[in-house]
């Protein structure tokens, strides 16, 4: 019996839903997931030792002391005693970023220090990074690409065996391609990083932090990239609008997570007139 390409490829897309599916904390959102976490936290760990080797690590204390303590807060309210938490600030000022490897590793560049202006803020970025590997996101991001992959062969192998002519293949193929990037990958991105406010709001709420700092932080993000980006719809973040919008509908669920920490002190960071 001879199925036609658009079977095929529903075929296979099928099968990978059903290969391994997981769940997000707090959000619920079912996810495709081929890699195992061990997996995950070793690749992690390598590319986090990659970093590493290549970049001038701060050692001024006051600043190490305070992306500790806040990272550690962070880590307790991420609540996964498995990872081998580990937090590092890399001596880059032209740097405004900061990420989360799965497994842990986390690092802050001190070109973060003026935006972030004081501990809230700076909890709001690393409660951010910390929930994109508490939510897997990037070995989602691997499963999903993989995915495509196996579903484009085999829109290639389907095509081929239909007897269509190498032009109709070549467009077929051309389209998926951009389909995939624009359709799937840009906005799978964007849902991530939504996602990543959304529970690090939460991450910042339980570690003793008012999650309603984190409107300030992303109002300086967005002024520091002087309101410049691409269209919504092929960017890989949500623009500053929607971002602020999603944020304020978010605040009540996190303020039901907020607990009083005495130990929390709003304070400058250390650099930050």
């Amino acid at each position: 019996m001879r199925f036609g390409w658009p079977v095929v490829v529903r075929a296979l897309a099928s099968a990978l839903l059903l290969a391994a599916c997981s769940t997000v904390p707090y959000t619920n959102r079912s996810q495709l997931m081929i890699m195992s976490e061990g997996e995950e936290a070793a690749l992690g760990a390598q590319a986090y030792k990659e970093v590493l080797q290549g970049a001038k690590i701060e050692r001024d204390p006051r600043v190490n002391e305070v992306v500790r303590r806040v990272g550690q807060r962070i880590a307790e309210a991420a609540n996964r005693p498995d990872f081998q938490w580990e937090f590092v600030v890399i001596d880059d000022p032209k740097q405004v970023n900061a990420f989360a490897l799965p497994g842990g590793k986390v690092a802050v560049y001190t070109g973060m220090f003026p935006v972030a202006e004081t501990e809230a803020g700076l909890a709001t970025v690393m409660g951010h990074e910390v929930a994109h590997a508490l939510a897997r996101h990037g070995a989602e991001r691997m499963s999903q690409q993989t995915g495509l992959s196996v579903v484009g062969t085999g829109l290639a192998v389907a095509l081929g065996a239909s007897g269509t002519s190498g032009v109709t293949q070549q467009v077929a193929m051309q389209a998926f391609g951009l389909g995939a990037q624009v359709g799937v990958l840009l906005p799978f991105s964007r849902s991530q990083e939504s996602e990543a406010d959304h529970i690090g709001l939460i991450l910042m709420a339980k570690a003793g932090y008012d999650p309603a700092e984190a409107i300030g932080f992303w109002e300086r993000m967005d002024e520091r990239s002087g309101g410049k980006s691409p269209p919504e719809f092929l960017s890989t973040h949500p623009n500053h609008g929607t971002r602020s919008q999603d944020i304020r509908k978010w605040l009540p669920e996190a303020n039901g997570y907020l607990v009083e920490n005495p130990g929390v002190k709003n304070q400058k960071l250390p650099g930050v007139a």
